[in-house]
């Protein structure tokens, strides 16, 4: 490993590493040991403020708005290189602080490399538009940056789903203000000092840590606000709704999941049950896509399972950090009770455990947030693992018989993240994708996404869409401009 744990973190405000304002801290704990690991800043709605308007003085005087997008553009691909450059320390920091495998910490630091890449390629092709229009009138269309725009960052994924709307809100011209996971700062913090290297103006990447009760409603309820993006809870989301409902702005919500898997009878199961076991136990389970119920035709229901369970049975659980380990531990203590609760209720209520279903005894996985990863059957239709997000190592299996069964079961969700389809038949893939009720839809093939494909979902599972060129374009404003091109009247 090529990282080290600094004593203490501040929070990052105007290009400078800044204490809380009230001298708050909190004790960060490592997820495979729950011994503490470092200590961090942990704001209020005063260092919420004081960020707010520290971005929108930079908004306003830095020249980063007005600046050719070539400019813009440069910078930022200077900090992609410097994060594939310290890619290593960030992905072991990523590791430490939230517990995912260093293989998937390396791909989650990679992936926000090519973001940046990505948006920075389109920096300086921010462009608007002529519109014909009757009489001697030219008419033509401005976008301009927002202005001071908001990103509230989830734990599961720190840096990545973090960067996924910062990228692009800089790369319009905007000044940010990002408020990442209490449990999960620290990547966050580092990217802000590699921001800052690259040559971004002080005060247009902002990091605040603290509550999201008081610090990210501080935020969103600041008049500076011009658009908020947020990741996260279903319940949050709705209430970052109504904060920014109330003041006009734009918001992009990613929410929760409950992602159906159909596999039909003459799908590849060994393709299958890898697919559908990495889209499971990936990140522990901590993902909104996961697909977490499994909807399986009955006539391969059995082989499919024993394959399942094998493929649970062979992953290797440990700390994030150490050779080998394929499934990390749950980001905090809270996190591994919820899910075991989930598994308690469902072999209470007489599920089936394929693989897993009972918690770590003794040693050094009973210490840590480790739960092992479970395939449960039979189970009641009405389950509360089967309606409700569990975020964590737990696969949820029901039988279908016919392509209309596997649809109703997998529409009846109030979510719409991702469905997958494993299956050789062509027409049948179409027709389901086009059926599911969802806003990303995989076949034959695990949970996956580019920087330049679009990330939505439908139902509760969000508005607006993340990635892609339209990510740009939504952290600008449109404006109309018409002018009188004809000649003056002259007198007589």
């Amino acid at each position: 490993m090529s990282a080290s744990i600094e004593n203490r973190y501040n929070l990052f405000i105007g290009g400078a590493e800044v204490p809380a304002a009230g001298g708050g801290t909190r004790t960060l704990l490592n997820p495979a040991t729950n011994a503490p690991l470092t200590t961090v800043a942990f704001g209020t709605a005063d260092d919420a403020r004081h960020a707010m308007e520290t971005a929108e003085r930079a908004f306003r005087e830095s020249g980063w708005a007005g600046d050719d997008g070539a400019k813009r553009g440069r910078t930022l691909y200077r900090l992609a290189r410097l994060i594939e450059e310290r890619a290593e320390s960030l992905a072991v920091l990523e590791t430490l602080n939230m517990g995912k495998t260093l293989k998937e910490a390396r791909g989650d630091v990679a992936y926000v490399g090519r973001t940046f890449e990505y948006v920075a390629g389109l920096a300086d092709k921010i462009e608007g538009e002529t519109i014909p229009v009757p009489g001697p009138r030219f008419d033509f269309t401005l976008r301009e940056p927002l202005g001071v725009t908001v990103h509230i960052a989830p734990w599961n994924y720190p840096l990545l789903l973090a960067m996924r709307s910062v990228a692009p809100a800089l790369a319009a011209g905007n000044a940010a203000v990002l408020k990442p996971a209490s449990y999960t700062p620290l990547t966050a913090l580092a990217l802000a000092r590699l921001a800052k290297e690259s040559g971004v103006p002080d005060g247009i990447l902002n990091v605040v840590v603290g509550g999201g009760a008081e610090v990210g409603e501080a935020l969103v309820r600041d008049p500076r606000c011009r658009s908020v993006a947020f990741t996260g809870s279903g319940e949050v989301g709705q209430r970052i709704a109504e904060l920014a409902g109330r003041r006009i702005v734009p918001a992009t919500l990613e929410l929760g999941g409950k992602s159906p898997v159909i596999v039909f009878p003459e799908a590849d199961l060994d393709r299958a049950a890898k697919g559908i076991a990495f889209g499971i136990f990936g990140n522990a389970g901590q993902m909104c896509w996961a697909g977490s119920r499994l909807l399986v035709h009955t006539a391969v229901r059995e082989p499919l399972l024993e394959r399942l369970g094998a493929a649970a049975a062979r992953l290797r659980v440990g700390p994030g950090t150490a050779p080998g380990v394929e499934m990390g531990p749950l980001v905090s203590p809270e996190q591994k009770e919820r899910v075991l609760g989930f598994l308690a209720e469902a072999m209470d209520g007489g599920a089936r455990a394929v693989a897993g279903g009972t918690p770590y005894a003794d040693g050094p996985l009973a210490r840590g947030n480790f739960v092992p990863p479970t395939v449960l059957d039979r189970l009641d239709d009405g389950a509360r693992v089967l309606r409700e997000e569990v975020f964590g190592p737990v696969l949820s299996v029901l039988p279908f018989d016919g392509l209309d069964d596997a649809l109703r079961l997998a529409n009846a969700t109030e979510f719409g993240l991702l469905g997958s389809v494993w299956t050789r038949d062509l027409a049948v893939a179409h027709q389901v994708a086009r059926r599911l009720e969802c806003g990303m839809v995989m076949i034959n093939d695990p949970p996956a996404s580019f920087p330049q494909s679009p990330f939505a979902g439908v139902k509760e599972s969000g508005i607006g869409s993340e990635q892609g060129r339209a990510s740009v374009e939504f952290y600008t404003r449109r404006k109309n401009v018409v002018v009188n091109i004809g000649l003056p009247r002259t007198k007589g």
